[in-house]
């Protein structure tokens, strides 16, 4: 399953920081983060609990750039 999530950050840099954190996340197949749109594109693992995999982006993605924000 993919989803396509609302982003807030404040530069390229904090972007691919923030796709490489959605990325490592458990449950997460794969992620793309484009700061031109401010769009988080992720793909679920097979069976993923996707409310609560998100919940762990957002808080690793906060690890990496504490002033971004995935709208969930």
């Amino acid at each position: 399953m993919k989803k396509t999530y609302k982003i807030d950050v404040d530069c390229a840099a904090c972007a691919e920081k923030m796709q490489e954190a959605a990325k490592r996340t458990d449950g997460v197949k794969d992620a793309v983060v484009s700061f031109m749109t401010l769009k988080m594109k992720v793909e679920f693992e097979e069976g993923a609990d996707v409310p609560a995999v998100m919940l762990e982006v957002r808080e690793n993605c906060r690890k990496v750039e504490d002033e971004c924000e995935v709208y969930i």
